[in-house]
């Protein structure tokens, strides 16, 4: 059959399956990414209890990368939860080392920053690789290492005001390992590890925050090149031991808080390094000195470029980074001014549908010129049945005589998802969200606590759906989309209160476009048959 037989049908089922898309993404969430995050909330009580007992044996994977071709071998070690040697108190966080020399635990001060049971985050699962573990080359100076305490100089640190070094010491056989770390007030950190007697190592900024990882956003490992590209190995993709040089950025991140060793100075030659469960592991090859900075904590974009401005690249949004970036450098500008993130969305929402209207009123026109014209073609379909190049050649000169264009309220649209996907994006993973709060709304990047907002869009999308022009025939498409507010209004009863305000404001804008569309189109049909009759 002729293809522009089938354009009215073909932009219905676009948009149709645009709508379905967006329905699976929401269901998703709901039936299988909450349901896991529920149960690490369960995990993680659990564990908060078990702190207080005796430290449980973990599994340490302990053998360091080799050879590029050689496969990842785990040697496993008996060792427990470390006991604590030095605690670190800065501006922003506390941080536990162990007697490995290792960063055991990091807790955000921040007020913002609490858990479900309403205590401080805690950064890291304590089963997890942990940053700054050192692994040796010789695998015997290795297992030794790992039975050996670390002496620090130094218990107790108070970094709040100002910059305090402490100085990490591990007496081997062969070799003495030397850490020297400077910690800052902002939580970032120096550290300078050497080893006498010439002995390799690696060292690790650990395996990823286990804070949120989910469908919002990739989690896993990124890398920033010298030129200045970005490799990322999400979690479960990493096979085999994988090598990198030019390295300047290396980052194990989740939704919201990453871990990161990095230097502007002197690139890193690195190794990723599969668990069990294939997530990637970063190895940083250090010969047998190496100087890098540090950063462990939420993703805030000020808070990165303060350190440098290149930092920033470690806050990804996935496949529309390329819009996300720029979307939420407006945002922020905006917050600048405005100084409250629910007016911010607000206030951006609007000037998102300022800059889309002309491709947003451009699609609605055709889609009522298309509705109008919908009893023609079907007369046009019906009387050239057997005849599909007339039937054609009819609905072209039809299309042309009305200034119908078949694909004009599709293609606007299509053109419209990146953005729309982007703000999405931009919204689901803004730390900057946490703990700010819009009218009963006490956070926005938690759950609207009254299911207000959510009900409010389901109304918009609802009333949208009454005032748009409909043209669908099938009857099983037409039940479905009458459904779509009610299942997309359940949905969204668990969503971030920040993403489901975007979504309503939207509504109320795109439902005031159509209302005022409507009635004057409707008038200017009116008058038109009135001229048509007076002749």
């Amino acid at each position: 059959m002729n293809m522009d037989n089938n354009k009215p049908t073909t932009q219905k089922r676009i948009l149709f399956a645009t709508l379905l898309a967006f329905a699976f993404f929401i269901a998703y969430d709901f039936l299988y990414i909450q349901p896991m995050q529920q149960q690490k909330i369960e995990a993680e009580k659990k564990a908060q209890g078990t702190e207080q007992t005796t430290a449980t044996s973990v599994n340490v994977q302990n053998d360091a990368p080799q050879t590029q071709t050689q496969s990842a071998t785990f040697n496993t070690a008996p060792t427990s939860n470390e006991p604590i040697i030095a605690t670190i108190k800065t501006d922003k966080n506390v941080i536990e080392i162990d007697s490995l020399g290792r960063f055991s635990q990091v807790t955000l001060s921040q007020t913002q920053y609490v858990s479900e049971s309403g205590k401080q985050l805690k950064l890291f699962n304590p089963s997890n690789l942990k940053p700054l573990e050192v692994r040796f080359s010789d695998r015997n100076i290795n297992t030794e290492a790992f039975n050996t305490p670390v002496v620090a100089d130094i218990s107790e640190i108070d970094a709040s005001k100002q910059s305090q070094t402490i100085t990490l010491t591990q007496e081997l056989t062969d070799t003495t390992l030397t850490k020297v770390i400077t910690f800052n007030p902002n939580g970032t950190y120096e550290i300078n590890v050497s080893t006498t007697n010439s002995k390799d190592f690696f060292i690790t900024p650990g395996f990823r925050p286990d804070i949120l990882a989910d469908v919002y956003a990739d989690h896993g490992v990124l890398l920033k090149n010298n030129d200045n590209t970005l490799t990322i190995v999400e979690d479960a993709d990493l096979s085999s031991i994988s090598n990198f040089v030019g390295i300047k950025i290396a980052s194990a991140f989740d939704r919201y808080y990453a871990t990161v060793l990095y230097n502007f100075e002197k690139s890193m030659a690195l190794s990723l390094m599969p668990d069990n469960a294939g997530n990637p592991q970063i190895f940083i090859n250090a010969g047998d000195d190496i100087k890098l900075y540090g950063y462990m904590g939420p993703k805030e974009y000020d808070t990165l470029k303060a350190l440098h401005p290149e930092l920033t690249d470690v806050i990804e949004y996935g496949w529309f980074t390329f819009i996300a970036k720029p979307m939420f450098t407006m945002l922020n500008y905006i917050y600048s001014v405005v100084g409250h993130w629910g007016w911010t969305i607000v206030i951006a929402t609007i000037l998102i549908k300022l800059v889309l209207y002309p491709l947003a009123h451009k699609g609605m026109v055709s889609m009522m010129k298309l509705k109008d014209l919908a009893p023609k073609i079907k007369e046009v379909q019906e009387k050239y049945k057997g005849d599909s190049q007339k039937a054609s050649m009819h609905m072209m000169e039809l299309y042309k005589k009305h200034g119908a264009n078949p694909m004009g309220g599709c293609l606007p649209i299509i053109l419209q998802i990146p953005v729309f996907f982007a703000i999405y994006r931009v919204l689901a993973n803004a730390i900057e969200l946490k703990g700010a709060d819009f009218l009963w709304v006490h956070d926005l990047a938690e759950m609207d606590p009254y299911f207000i907002l959510p009900i409010l869009m389901g109304a918009t999308m609802y009333l949208q759906q009454k005032i748009t022009p409909n043209a669908i025939q099938d009857e099983m498409q037409r039940k479905i989309f009458q459904y779509l507010p009610v299942m997309f209004t359940f949905f969204f009863l668990w969503f971030p209160a920040g993403l489901t305000l975007y979504w309503f404001v939207n509504n109320v804008f795109t439902v005031t476009h159509q209302y005022y569309l409507n009635r004057t189109y409707d008038k200017a049909k009116e008058l038109r048959k009135a001229a048509h009759e007076k002749v």
